[in-house]
């Protein structure tokens, strides 16, 4: 609070910077101002309160029917390829249900929505269903209106239709929700749960619609795509006769399997051919070993075995006889004739063999230079036919891309053909909440409208009366500054500018010969001008009054509280004494306390109710220079609601004047007043002229004393006649 005091009066009251920093209007100034002006702000509050009860209660209510759909695909396993069924179907985006919501909103599905649920001649949504007024009869004459009766049945339905239809997706999900407003509430139900219908069958249809196409489109390019597939492998099979490229039964070429052939049987025939001349040379170097018999093809021939074994059998009884004949014998000699005969067989036979080989070798090598010539030859034809087996090729490739097209159009046509059917394809939404009738009606919600209405019109009042408070603030303001920079003179002459509205004094300035409160008593009371003790001695009281003690943080000023407890018509009291004194010794303010004058000036009641400024109800003396504060208007009551006003009041004339001097005529039920200020005072000075014993004058000491004054003294009121110079202070033992 000490800040906030010491920003409000840092500024000299002549400054032009200081006009401009100050504050217009304090916030401890907002609750009095929003009090002074109770009744503005609380009479709109009520007036627009009951205007928003009645009008819940007479205006006609609307009922909401809601209806949810869930957005997922739904094609059937069966309905979809081999190929699809594998793959994971692609989540729906934010952006699909966007555009989905648009679908709902689409007019082809309000116009049949309009018609089943029939709104043409419904007054809600029709405005032709009713009579044209002679204020649209006029407007129509004068070109400046249209006449409903122009439009289609169902456009006139229609802007009505939109504005009763909400559709928006929840949150984040793939949810559709579908509102419908009516009057009917069995009719709101009824069109969020037709909107509903129409959407999912729309969604069915269009499917339906894109498969019909697609086997429509696939049945009239199969027929084309069949003879193109046809003359392809015409072309083929014309081609491969043309140039006898003739396929055999492995798939490979005529000409290239016959080269294969060929190449096997010269293979086999160089085998033949060798072995035979193998065989050949083997069995001629048996018989020039004489041999003969051990020659494979010679001993597995039946003659010659017989001739062996009778060889064997002569060369046995050859040996035997030996035995007892000699070689001269003509028996031995036999038997040796007889051995020499059985080997020229064995040889004749084994050379027949050998020329058998032979020519089988000459004819094996025969087979293997025709065979060889048929080789090279084929090869040739082979190395021909290459060139035209690449054309075959691609005429091949050509044939079977064309039948591969073919039958993905016979598989896509026969998947169409299977979704054509309305059952067959269901639509990618299904409805997971269908709308029912409801009993509360959505408009007009009773009490949030009546709670929204009256706080936002004591808001708005509230705002409108601080605002004029502002406003008229900056007014104040803006003279003050026009008048900062007027000559002194000029504005001796006004009342005293202050430059801020709140807590700024007007500048006074103490005579140059004059030593301040806070110097010491003695000083004070020698320096009293000799004006102001011609009917009172002051000196002693000033000395008390300078010696009273204070806080260590109590402002520069002292806060004096004079207390009258009467006054002679025409003759001055202590209080206007002890002011003109004190006023000549520094800058000093004097306050009226005391009930104010509903016609008299602005005064200290209504600088603490906030209705005025310090530069309102501060006025100069002419005579005396001294500032002075009325009473004011308002009543004293004024005081006891406004405590915070009335301390930070005291505190800034005491931060701004030397001596603040308030003087209050105190009548039997003052003491309440003197309760409240008592507190703020260094002194309180009882003006009585009465006894000590007077039971008034003690009432006024002890109420004093209980509100917490520094001081109390007790002083002559007035002197008597002729008496003046030696009136006596009396002074209380406290």
């Amino acid at each position: 609070m000490s800040r906030i005091r010491q920003r409000s009066i840092e500024a000299s009251p002549v400054s032009p910077s200081g006009a401009e920093d100050g504050l217009g209007l304090g916030l401890g100034q907002v609750p009095r101002i929003l009090r002074r002006s109770l009744g503005w702000i609380v009479g709109p509050t009520l007036v627009v309160a009951l205007g928003a009860t009645v009008f819940v209660n007479v205006v006609s209510p609307r009922y909401t029917g809601e209806s949810k759909i869930l957005l997922e695909s739904r094609d059937p396993a069966f309905a979809r390829t081999a190929q699809e069924r594998g793959d994971q179907l692609a989540p729906i985006d934010e952006q699909a249900v966007a555009s989905q919501v648009q679908v709902v909103m689409s007019r082809d599905l309000a116009r049949e929505a309009i018609r089943r649920l029939k709104l043409v001649g419904n007054p809600e949504f029709d405005p032709g269903a009713g009579s044209i007024g002679p204020v649209q009869r006029v407007l129509m004459m004068l070109g400046l209106g249209a006449n409903p009766l122009d439009r289609p049945a169902e456009d006139r339905v229609l802007d009505a239709y939109f504005e009763h239809l909400l559709v928006y997706p929840a949150g984040k999900s793939r949810i559709l929700t579908i509102e419908f407003r009516a009057k009917d509430a069995a009719l709101a139900a009824e069109a969020a749960n037709t909107i509903a219908k129409l959407y999912i069958s729309s969604l069915e249809a269009d499917k339906v619609d894109t498969a019909r196409y697609a086997s429509t489109w696939l049945g009239g390019n199969i027929d084309g795509l069949r003879k193109r597939v046809a003359e392809a492998e015409a072309k083929v099979e014309a081609f491969r006769a043309k140039n006898g490229l003739v396929g055999s039964t492995t798939g490979r070429p005529l000409n290239a399997q016959q080269l294969g052939e060929l190449s096997s049987q010269l293979s086999a025939a160089r085998i033949l051919k060798a072995d035979l001349t193998g065989k050949v040379k083997a069995i001629k170097d048996l018989i020039k070993d004489g041999r003969a018999f051990e020659i494979p093809d010679v001993a597995n021939n039946e003659v010659i075995r017989r001739i062996v074994e009778n060889r064997i059998a002569v060369r046995a009884q050859l040996a035997l006889e030996s035995r007892t004949l000699l070689p001269a014998h003509p028996r031995i000699k036999e038997l040796k004739a007889q051995l020499e005969d059985l080997d020229a067989q064995i040889k004749a036979s084994a050379e027949r063999i050998v020329r058998t080989m032979d020519n089988d070798s000459k004819i094996a090598d025969a087979r293997v230079d025709s065979l060889q010539a048929a080789v090279d030859g084929q090869q040739d034809v082979v190395v021909r036919g290459n060139s035209s087996e690449i054309q075959l090729r691609a005429l091949e490739r050509e044939a079977k891309a064309q039948r591969e097209q073919l039958e993905s159009y016979l598989s896509r046509y026969r998947e169409a053909a299977a979704r054509d059917g309305e059952a067959a394809t269901p639509a990618d939404a299904r409805i997971v909440s269908r709308a029912v009738t409801p009993e509360v009606p959505s408009f007009p919600k009773k009490l949030p409208i009546i709670a929204f209405a009256t706080l936002i019109t004591l808001m708005l009042s509230a705002g409108a009366v601080i605002a004029r408070a502002l406003l008229a603030d900056a007014a104040r303001n803006a003279a003050n500054r026009d008048n900062a920079f007027e000559p002194a003179e000029d504005r001796q002459r006004r009342e005293p500018i202050l430059e801020r509205p709140l807590f700024a004094f007007p500048e006074a300035m103490p005579p140059a010969d004059w030593t301040k409160a806070s110097d010491p008593p003695a000083t004070l009371a020698e320096e009293v001008p000799a004006s102001a003790a011609e009917a009172f001695h002051l000196a002693p009281l000033i000395a008390r009054i300078a010696s009273a003690p204070r806080a260590a943080d109590a402002p520069t000023g002292r806060r004096i509280l004079v207390l009258e407890t009467g006054r002679a018509n025409g003759v001055a009291g202590l209080s206007d004494a002890l002011t003109r004194a004190l006023g000549a010794s520094g800058t000093l303010v004097d306050v009226a306390l005391g009930a104010g004058h509903i016609d008299g000036k602005l005064g200290f009641t209504d600088l603490i109710a906030g209705d005025a400024a310090f530069l309102d109800v501060i006025q100069a003396d002419r005579v005396s220079g001294l500032h002075r504060i009325e009473a004011g208007r308002h009543a004293t009551s004024v005081l006891f609601d406004e405590p915070d006003a009335l301390t930070l009041t005291f505190e800034a004339m005491a931060e701004a004047y030397d001596w603040v001097v308030c003087c209050l005529q105190a009548p039997p039920d003052a003491h309440g007043l003197i309760d409240l200020v008592g507190g703020f005072m260094d002194t309180v000075v009882i003006a009585s002229n009465a006894s000590a014993d007077d039971p008034a004058l003690a009432d006024l000491y002890a109420a004093a004393q209980e509100a917490g004054a520094g001081q109390i003294l007790v002083a002559q009121d007035r002197p008597a006649a002729g008496d003046a110079s030696d009136a006596e202070l009396r002074l209380n033992a406290a």
